[in-house]
């Protein structure tokens, strides 16, 4: 909750009646100083100093009167306080990070590689989402949930360093993927669910068909994003030997046309990835379209202050008039 305090002007074009005062100062000030009259003395050294406080003072009167001119200026102004208090309630976003660790993820056409470059841009994905659950499922030639949805995202980021190939069997079962990243969100009370499922191949494996988990996460309004991964053309994919780690170069095969229809049929969107300032900017655009829910009531409060100004004026215009008929009075 924040509050806000506003001061200003119902009419404030008024206040450019304050300009005549000056006018007013500077002939109050001539006519004062030439309405004295002269007195010729022979020698003026019997009379000696005759300045005292009140002679010092004696224009406070006319002080004050110009000061109650400038408060009831003020309050034909109508003074005005606002008052506002903002009430915001924000509601997070389930995410599920569906990350492919197959065998193939270790191609390093992006460096160090598919993998590790996923799991970076993922963890900064992580941090600019304060108010969100997230979880996190890793697929391969089957599935399994590495992170339920959570706000503690340290656990979030130190389960993702932790997801490498080989943990499963190998093989590309997206259907399945998507299935258990939806099976996490699809109870969840929030008014909005993504999933973002990130794969670098073709689905060859797994018991459900990627299209039938597709038409489950539109019925229980799950948006999925799919990003496909991995460079135009040949790849350079590692494998060990005994004479130590070699390449072979092999042809990118990614199901393009699967991940645009699965984008499409949960009102998603597909994104391509050729390397990680690309796979960058795609997790930005994803945090642009998924905005935190943010409820926000704005209660506000106008008091009208020119009464204060008018009690005052009043007050000073009262003291002003004592002190004319008191220690100000100049008539015998």
């Amino acid at each position: 909750m924040a509050m806000f305090n506003s001061f200003s002007f119902l009419y404030p074009q008024y206040l450019f009646l304050l300009l005549i005062l000056v006018p007013l100062i500077a002939w109050y000030w001539f006519f004062k100083s030439k309405r004295k009259t002269p007195v010729t003395y022979s020698q003026i050294n019997a009379f000696g100093e005759r300045k005292n406080w009140r002679i010092r003072l004696r224009y406070f009167p006319d002080v004050l009167r110009l000061c109650v001119v400038i408060l009831l200026i003020i309050s034909v102004a109508r003074p005005q306080s606002y008052w506002r208090t903002m009430e915001s309630d924000k509601e997070g976003i389930d995410i599920v990070l569906t990350i492919d660790i197959s065998s193939s993820m270790l191609a390093e056409d992006f460096k160090p590689n598919r993998l590790e470059a996923a799991k970076t841009v993922a963890k900064d994905f992580v941090k600019k989402r304060p108010d969100d659950n997230i979880g996190i499922v890793a697929f391969a030639g089957e599935s399994f949930t590495q992170c339920p949805p959570t706000m503690d995202h340290a656990v979030v980021e130190e389960l993702l360093d932790k997801l490498t190939t080989g943990s499963i069997d190998d093989g590309t079962a997206i259907g399945d993927g998507l299935a258990t990243a939806i099976n996490r969100v699809k109870d969840s009370k929030t008014k909005s669910k993504a999933i973002i499922l990130l794969t670098d191949g073709m689905n060859n494996i797994g018991s459900i068909d990627p299209l039938m988990s597709a038409e489950i996460a539109k019925k229980f309004n799950i948006r999925v994003y799919t990003i496909g991964v991995g460079k135009n053309g040949l790849a350079p994919f590692p494998y060990d030997t005994p004479f130590g780690r070699q390449y072979q170069y092999a042809e990118v095969q990614i199901d393009e046309k699967l991940l645009k229809e699965i984008a499409k049929e949960t009102n998603g969107k597909y994104f391509r990835s050729t390397n990680k300032k690309s796979l960058e900017t795609i997790f930005g655009d994803i945090d642009k379209m998924e905005k935190t829910v943010v409820d926000t009531t704005i209660f506000e409060q106008k008091s009208e202050l020119g009464i204060f100004f008018i009690l005052i004026a009043m007050l000073v215009l009262v003291v002003e008039e004592l002190l004319r008929r008191t220690i100000f009075n100049t008539k015998p």
